[in-house]
């Protein structure tokens, strides 16, 4: 048995879609919204995208007090539309027809899509060069290929599973994620390395930026998440939880980032994965903390990109449900795009790189100092 029912319901794939979820199907509380958001924010990419604020030039505690307000304003945002998905019922794309028109919300529906495949192949990149690690083989592609196969078998069982996983991925985050602010703490003098600069304007609004972009790229497919809650939930119990699981999920996730960057510099850049399990230290632990940065990636993209991908076509065909069969073809159509743009990354490193940082040329272009 688990929370949601028996394991054998968990694990059948999910009926609905992109239409509307009946109030005698509805489960669940808004507690659930806590854990899933925290559990997708203790990542890696959340890792990096603290350390961006402190390498291009910022004070590590500018850089997090930055970072902080970024995730508070951002999060604020991302947290209302949260609180729609009880009322409609409805994944959140679909209901940017009603700003666009049916066939006028295909654009946003597109470039949702790209971000989603970008966030995908980020995540499936470092995911996969963790496999690598937990199963000792040499190929990270080949962990690319096993982590591209359990997203989409999430993303085809769907909702229930997606929570589960995110309870799961919560608590290893914690446990993980303070086993290596110790370490990192006990192996660098962190301290002699924050608050050594003044005060600079444009760091500081750049790392604003990056708390606040962060939030804002899950405005796309947060109601996804909470469409299944009751009705009668409360929008402010599904607005604070939701706010309160990825502001604090993700500003721990930068806070130690920026500590990480402060301390080792381009280093953690140039092997962010080997520079974690390095600083895991033994054998054993590193495997433990491969295992929590990929569980923190596993659940969003691939579901978001498959019911935006549902939502364009059907804009065409006026349909709303569609079989089993169809469904699990889009998402092994949206994980193999995405595991492909991966594995064409890794074939190069200097984009394997990029593909870690790919804000770094926007800001540059806006004058922000380079790495």
């Amino acid at each position: 048995m688990t929370h949601d029912g028996p394991a054998e319901v968990v694990l059948t794939p999910e009926r609905h879609t992109i239409d509307v979820i009946p109030d005698a199907e509805r489960h669940g509380s808004p507690r659930s919204q806590f854990t899933l958001w925290f559990g997708a924010n203790m990542q890696i990419t959340a890792i990096v995208d603290g350390a961006l604020a402190v390498l291009f030039g910022a004070d590590a505690l500018w850089a997090i007090m930055g970072l902080l307000i970024g995730n508070l304003a951002g999060g604020a945002v991302m947290a209302l539309h949260s609180a729609q998905g009880p009322k409609l019922g409805l994944p959140q794309m679909i209901s940017s027809r009603a700003q666009f028109g049916v066939r006028g919300a295909v654009l946003p529906l597109l470039l949702a899509i790209l971000m989603y495949l970008g966030f995908a192949a980020t995540g499936t990149v470092l995911s996969g060069q963790a496999i690598a690690k937990i199963l000792h083989i040499d190929s990270p592609q080949l962990g690319m290929v096993i982590f591209g196969l359990l997203t989409a078998l999430i993303a085809v069982t769907g909702y229930k599973l997606i929570h589960i996983v995110g309870r799961v991925a919560t608590v290893v985050g914690i446990i993980g994620f303070t086993y290596l602010a110790i370490r990192l703490f006990s192996e660098y003098d962190v301290a002699a390395h924050v608050g050594v600069k003044g005060f600079e304007t444009a760091t500081f609004l750049f790392a604003v930026a990056l708390g606040a972009s962060w939030q804002l790229t899950f405005g796309p497919y947060v109601a996804d998440y909470s469409r299944y809650l009751p009705r009668s939930t409360s929008d402010r119990a599904t607005f604070w939880s939701t706010f309160a699981g990825t502001v604090i999920g993700s500003q721990w996730s930068m806070t130690f980032g920026a500590l990480i960057a402060a301390v080792a510099g381009k280093t953690f850049m140039k092997n962010q994965v080997g520079f974690i399990g390095d600083l895991a230290g033994p054998a054993g632990i590193a495997i433990l903390i491969y295992l929590v940065i990929v569980i923190g990636k596993l659940t969003l993209n691939a579901y978001g990109g498959f019911m935006s991908m549902l939502t364009t076509v059907t804009a065409f065909d006026a349909t709303s449900r569609i079989s089993t069969t169809a469904r699990t073809l889009y998402i092994l159509a949206f994980t193999t795009a995405s595991t492909l743009i991966a594995l064409a990354a890794s074939a190069d490193s200097s984009i394997t790189s990029r593909i870690s940082c790919w804000r770094c040329s926007w800001y540059s272009r806006r004058g922000v100092p380079s790495i």
